[in-house]
């Protein structure tokens, strides 16, 4: 999910796009466990409440 936000997307810059790109697969690591750790973004409410609504229909 993360990835496809385009987080850790190389920007013009230096070095090899490879290690840039080595880099942010780390960075988009280490964010999706802090996200998991403080209890997610809210995601899962979204989604129950989309589907209790068309339970309901």
């Amino acid at each position: 999910m993360l990835k496809s936000s385009g987080l850790g997307k190389a920007t013009q810059g230096f070095g090899d796009q490879g290690d840039e790109d080595h880099f942010a697969s780390f960075q988009r690591d280490i964010l999706a466990r802090e996200m998991v750790r403080k209890g997610g973004i809210g995601l899962a409410e979204i989604f129950f409440r989309a589907m209790a609504g068309r339970a309901d229909e």
